[in-house]
């Protein structure tokens, strides 16, 4: 195996980590209330003691991370949450959970930034960054269609409350150590990365990127998204438990769903934007997805519990709804790569810096609103309000599309 492919295979594996932990905040919230007696509000405020790190990392460490090095930092992320994991199951507090989610937002600025800002290192050209983008997020998805099965395993069905879910983070500190050792072993040319500027100067530049169209219109799209999808995976889980009735550890199951949808989503979204333009890809992305939130949530209504609930027997609903995430899937991969390959690569790491502040922002706001709708309505009432974000989500594409294409006609007609 040569280099490139160690740290391809880094790279991914390292996403992969963090797409379990990222994701599974949505167990995390239905295994708190359940084992620490909480109550939904404050579950709700989980997702921002792992999305507001991740935004106020980002900022900080997008102007130094090229002098540190992106494979450094990504082993850095590694060390800090494996420690964390390690904590878990020794604590056994719900305090304990918020700290291993804020050092889960800090290393996830870290490794997401490097993961994003080496795959322009990586690659030669728009269509080769576009599709290890769609690779590395694909697996990502995988990583988290893998959390679930993981952190069902350790749930107790005669006691879903019991401590025994903490163990499944010895198995994550584990492949943190593992991925550690393949990175130290492997070596990456990041020279073109450095463009040669004190770390106030990239900063001044990171936050001078937001002046462009092309930066505006790209990140409205990237914050509506992300709301979108963490409200589902964040709430999904308690969605199914207390909606459609079904036993924790079937409800966590059932969730994955929704992660097997993006995956699936990302890999034929792939595929079609090969061959296809990609705004017209994406707008129907999202009209389908509106279409199949009327047509799933009626679905939960009127569902009554079963004391024999399964795999066989589980309201259609819970597998119609997670489905959105074949339509979701797309859009994000997609609005990534095409910024970044309109910019050069010593504005990479800046570019990807903005990308994870909005990303995140738009996570703590889906989850924590979505978090308090189910705390004061029905699930099914939450989710309804998904369709509000859709039609400034595509208006947002289309500035994007044409933001995109009027800096490819400057480009060439500077001749670059």
């Amino acid at each position: 195996m040569n280099q490139r492919t160690r740290m391809v295979v880094g790279l991914t594996l390292t996403y992969m980590i963090f797409a379990m932990l990222l994701n599974s905040v949505g167990t995390v919230i239905l295994q708190s209330i359940q084992g620490f007696g909480i109550d939904k509000a404050q579950a709700s405020t989980l997702e921002a003691f792992k999305d507001l790190p991740i935004a106020v990392a980002s900022l900080l460490a997008a102007s130094l991370l090229p002098r540190l090095g992106y494979r450094r930092a990504m082993m850095l992320g590694l060390g800090l949450v494996a420690l964390a994991c390690a904590g878990m199951p020794l604590l056994r507090a719900f305090w304990a959970v918020k700290l291993l989610l804020f050092i889960v937002g800090v290393s996830f600025a870290l490794v997401k930034i490097s993961v994003y800002s080496s795959i322009g290192l990586l690659t030669d050209g728009k269509r080769a960054h576009a599709g290890l983008t769609s690779t590395v997020e694909g697996w990502f998805m995988f990583g988290i269609l893998g959390s679930a099965w993981l952190f069902a395993a350790f749930i107790d069905p005669r006691a879903p409350g019991a401590p025994s879910w903490l163990n499944v983070y010895w198995v994550i500190a584990a492949l943190c150590v593992a991925v550690i050792a393949l990175l130290a072993g492997t070596r990456m040319d990041e020279r073109a990365a450095r463009d040669g500027h004190a770390p106030g100067e990239s900063f001044a530049g990171m936050l001078g990127l937001l002046a462009r169209p092309l930066v505006g219109a790209f990140l409205v799209s990237a914050f509506l998204y992300v709301l979108m999808e963490q409200a589902v995976n964040t709430w999904l889980p308690t969605f199914n438990r207390e909606i459609l009735h079904l036993p924790t550890a079937l409800s966590v199951q059932a969730a994955s769903i929704f992660a097997g949808s993006l995956a699936l989503g990302r890999l034929a979204g792939g595929v079609l934007l090969r061959r296809l333009p990609w705004f017209p890809v994406l707008a129907a992305c999202v009209l389908a997805m509106a279409a199949l939130v009327l047509l799933a949530l009626p679905l939960a209504a009127g569902v009554r519990p079963r004391a024999d609930a399964d795999w066989w027997n589980a309201p259609l609903a819970a597998y119609v709804f997670p489905l959105l995430g074949l339509f979701m899937a797309p859009i994000y991969p997609t609005v990534n790569s095409a910024v970044l390959s309109a910019l050069p690569k010593t504005r990479h790491a800046g570019m990807t810096g903005l990308i994870v502040v909005f990303s995140a922002l738009g996570g703590t706001t889906g989850s924590f609103v979505t978090g308090q709708l189910f705390a004061h309505f029905d699930g099914s009432r939450a989710f309804y309000l998904l369709l509000l974000p859709m039609g400034p989500l595509l208006a947002a594409l289309a500035l994007f599309d044409r933001a995109v294409k009027a800096s490819a006609a400057a480009m060439k007609e500077q001749g670059q």
